[in-house]
């Protein structure tokens, strides 16, 4: 009978333990929702990821328009319309001479601040200053080139004997000697040297030309304007490509020599010699001579 008893009890505790343990179905079923509440947020978060992330068609289109975009404004840049008003408005600040303006507003796309930092970058600005101050002094130099066969003389002007004596007027005067002797096309200083009769015969010559005869008579104008400024400056040392540095003229090169030197420079005048110019040599047929000489003699 004790064991009989001890069984039935121990029966009973078994049962009430059974009782208080949950369904196998609950859990399973909190397991389930468990796992899909985990799947959701991990959808829920994978959907935001995707939505920050930009989309690898859109990235590429925004790079190419970066690209682009400097491209657009590089091209833009020599488009921009220099209008006479906006040179005269920089070269009244400024003082720089007029193709100086032009040249700097169009690097600038027609900005008149950015083109007058610019010309001061340049040293054009301070050099335009000293332009209206007197240069006396200087020196005449000479250049003799290889063969004896041409020669230059030329005059620079100083402000003062002082800079005339140093050495970077010196290396600019001979650099200038060797441009003449180098150009046989050059005829004077600056385009405003050229006479009014040259250039007047200039226009009416490329007025001639055929290929302007269908023109109309407003567009002729223009175009043999600009091929008469073209012959002008062809002839005018200033604007000629500096043999010294080719990635200037001549007259940006003395620009820089003025600001570097801190007075006014000017090339007064110069002369070009070339050996037997301008002599009318006699010319000889041998077989001529051969031929009279044979007829005297018969």
């Amino acid at each position: 009978m004790p064991q009989i008893g001890l069984t039935l009890s121990q029966s009973k505790t078994k049962r009430t333990q059974k009782k208080k343990q949950p369904p196998a179905t609950e859990s399973v079923v909190e397991k389930v929702v468990e796992e899909v509440v985990e799947e959701e947020e991990v959808a829920v978060e994978e959907e935001e990821v995707v939505e920050e992330a930009p989309e690898p068609e859109a990235v590429a289109e925004e790079a190419v328009a970066e690209e682009a975009a400097p491209k657009e404004e590089e091209e833009e840049k020599p488009k921009a319309a220099i209008s006479a008003k906006l040179v005269k408005e920089l070269r009244d600040q400024s003082g720089a001479g007029m193709m100086d303006c032009k040249k700097a507003l169009a690097e600038c796309g027609g900005d008149v601040a950015k083109a007058e930092e610019y010309l001061r970058m340049k040293g054009i600005t301070s050099a335009a200053k000293k332009s209206s101050r007197v240069a006396a002094e200087g020196m005449v130099s000479s250049y003799i080139h290889a063969g004896s066969r041409i020669g230059v003389l030329v005059e620079v002007n100083s402000e003062t004997d002082f800079v005339a004596r140093g050495d970077t007027f010196k290396e600019l005067v001979q650099g200038l000697a060797m441009q003449i002797a180098a150009s046989p096309s050059v005829e004077y200083v600056a385009p405003e040297d050229a006479s009014p009769e040259f250039i007047e015969a200039e226009k009416q010559a490329e007025m001639q030309k055929e290929d302007l005869a269908s023109k109309p008579e407003n567009i002729r104008e223009k175009i043999v304007q600009g091929r008469v400024d073209k012959i002008v400056n062809e002839r005018a040392l200033l604007e000629q490509t500096y043999i010294m540095d080719t990635t200037k003229t001549v007259r940006e090169a003395i620009t820089e020599a003025i600001a570097t030197i801190g007075e006014n420079i000017k090339v007064r005048r110069f002369s070009r010699y070339v050996l037997g110019e301008g002599i009318e040599k006699k010319q000889e047929n041998f077989a001529e001579e051969v031929e009279a000489q044979m007829k005297k003699s018969s």
